[in-house]
């Protein structure tokens, strides 16, 4: 029974050791260093922005209310010249007061305050997908690093085994040269070769920590040697391509942008039907006649008709079109150089694959090589320093096939990031 306890315990603290060991995928990084970028805020304040901008457009539509007051002298003033009598025509004074409120209402506007808004909105559009091309070249800085991390993870797995490899060795030797076969100086070169392998691990090491302090501050989160970077899943089917790059919108945002200035010129040259009402008090009212201080009112209808933005209007149009075709060239010239860099991209895929096909076959065959020299070593047919060179070129052959493993993954998420 208390056999059976410690067994659970120990089996429930494997389990809690297990969870507390962090991990971390790539879409993660990408994803984390997404939310951690100062940048990121600008979509909240361009948002922001548009939504007050067309709250300002929309109030356009509301009555619009002015007030004016006056006090004028002129040289003269009106008269009838008639002299009858017993008529008497009274004449107005020269210096005239007046306030006079006015509230103005749209009916129709020809479409300038919705080309107003089109533009708004159409501009706050580019804005957002101009800040996901920033965001999007992220993506290859965090990949960047993430694969050197990667790599240098399976490094040290490799280096450990080795390192073990030659402590083994280490043993053996001195116990050959307790039974004579081996001398000082085989021993010897089995240290060089320790030492080697601690100098390379403090390399490898001393750039991880490089790679992760880096990757870090990119984050927002504290990666150390102890995380776990999970290798990406791949496919090595790379012929359909599919390319969804954020430039493309921001492309079609850009002519979109200019469209909706297209319709605001349209829309200038259309004439403005609104209401009117005004109330006032003044000397003299209405009635110019009467001397006194007066309150008056009047309303109605009227139109408004600029045909002075018919000169401009149709060259101002081409000139937007000239524009629109300026942007298509551009996104011209972006699709053909991406073509050209994925198919460049497609031929380092199948390098990559091709070459590690053959990786296994070279390990394979540098083992019997190395094994085949540990028994020519005991049998004193072989020198222990020959000995350490076939396990140098096993140790490399395995380096080679882990490097040619995280190229290849690297070559196949470059090839998306580069379409998608």
């Amino acid at each position: 029974m208390k056999s059976r306890k410690l067994l659970f315990l120990g089996m429930l603290f494997l389990l809690i050791v297990g969870v507390k060991a962090q991990t971390v995928t790539l879409n993660e990084c990408q994803d984390m260093a997404r939310n951690n970028y100062p940048a990121i805020s600008r979509f909240s304040i361009i948002e922001q922005s548009k939504n007050y901008t067309l709250a300002n457009a929309n109030k356009a539509y509301l009555p619009q209310l002015s007030l004016e007051a006056k006090a004028t002298y002129q040289s003269d003033v009106i008269t009838i010249p008639l002299d009858m009598p017993g008529l008497e025509i009274p004449v107005p004074d020269k210096d005239q007061y007046q306030v006079v409120a006015q509230a103005s209402q749209i009916i129709w506007d020809g479409g300038k305050i919705a080309a107003k808004k089109g533009i708004i909105k159409a501009g706050a559009q580019a804005e957002e997908k101009q800040l996901e091309t920033e965001l999007y070249a992220l993506k290859e800085r965090v990949n960047g690093l993430y694969f050197g991390v990667l790599l240098i993870q399976e490094q040290l797995k490799l280096q450990t085994v080795l390192e073990e490899e030659l402590q083994r060795n280490h043993d053996r030797v001195t116990s050959y040269i307790e039974n004579g076969v081996a001398n000082q100086a085989d021993l010897s070169a089995v240290k060089i070769e320790m030492l080697k392998a601690g100098q390379q691990r403090i390399q490898m090491e001393s750039a991880q920590k490089g790679y992760l302090e880096m990757l870090s501050l990119l984050t927002g989160s504290e990666l150390s040697n102890e995380t776990e970077f999970v290798k990406p899943s791949v496919s090595n089917n790379n012929s359909l391509v599919t390319i969804k790059r954020p430039e493309l919108d921001l492309f079609l945002a850009q002519q979109a942008t200019i469209d909706a200035q297209t319709n605001d010129l349209k829309s200038g040259i259309m004439p403005v039907i609104g209401a009117f009402a005004q109330g006032g008090y003044g000397k003299p009212g209405l009635n110019m006649l009467q001397n006194e201080f007066d309150a008056f009112f009047l309303g109605g209808i009227k139109l408004s008709w600029n045909f002075g933005n018919l000169y401009t209007l149709k060259n101002s149009i081409k000139t937007n079109e000239l524009k629109k075709l300026s942007i298509d060239t551009q996104r011209g010239t972006f699709i053909h150089n991406l073509n050209m860099q994925i198919s460049q991209q497609q031929n380092e895929i199948d390098k990559y694959r091709k070459t590690m096909q053959d990786d296994e076959e070279i390990i394979r065959l540098q083992q019997e090589i190395k094994d085949a020299a540990d028994a020519k070593v005991e049998n004193g047919a072989m020198t222990v320093s020959d000995m350490l060179k076939e396990l140098t070129a096993l140790e490399m052959a395995k380096q080679t096939k882990v490097l040619h493993e995280i190229q290849h993954i690297n070559s196949i998420y470059t090839l998306k990031n580069t379409t998608n």
